[in-house]
């Protein structure tokens, strides 16, 4: 008899920095190199997910670290965080492993983002994704987003993020 898969999204723990890390890589590493190149993949893993960076990102009560758990197995997670401007969250990071796509669970960590957004009193929800990203731009606007603009941003190292800005206008969705 095959058991029901059970997923949830939960707060990311100290205990689950390191998996974190290196589940971002299996996941940069697969659906980034089409996209970007192999040093800025690199250079971005490094800027974004050393464990001591997570640790330090959890203590801090303006950014929010989820995990997406399916039978006990971390295959996701998010990260949210206030922007400086008035009433306004950004998902800064949003990744399913490439095994688990098309089966509602990006979904399940953006209801995750309304939700954060909602219980902290907020009333704006943004994220920026690479303008080569199709998949994932396509996935926003099936959950709501639209874009508003271009976010190009120098990361240092020779590196730019060139994405779009999308905001969440579409809350139809999530009104449950």
């Amino acid at each position: 008899m095959k058991l029901p898969q059970v997923s949830q999204v939960l707060p990311l723990t100290s205990l689950d920095v390191s998996e974190i890390a290196a589940l971002a890589r299996t996941i940069w590493q697969h659906h980034y190199a089409p996209i970007i190149s192999t040093a800025q993949i690199d250079y971005m893993l490094t800027q974004r997910y050393e464990p001591a960076l997570i640790e330090n990102q959890l203590k801090d009560p303006t950014i929010w670290w989820r995990k997406l758990i399916l039978n006990r197995t971390i295959i996701g997670f998010s990260c949210c965080m206030l922007t400086g401007q008035p009433n306004e969250l950004k998902i800064d990071k949003l990744y399913v492993h490439c095994d688990h796509h098309r089966k509602g669970y990006g979904a399940m960590l953006v209801a995750d983002a309304v939700n954060l957004m909602r219980s902290n009193d907020l009333q704006s929800l943004i994220l920026t994704v690479n303008k080569r990203n199709h998949s994932a731009i396509a996935a926003y606007q099936q959950y709501g987003f639209e874009i508003a603009g271009d976010s190009i941003v120098d990361i240092g190292g020779g590196f730019v993020m060139n994405d779009f800005l999308m905001t969440l206008t579409d809350m139809s969705r999530w009104n449950t």
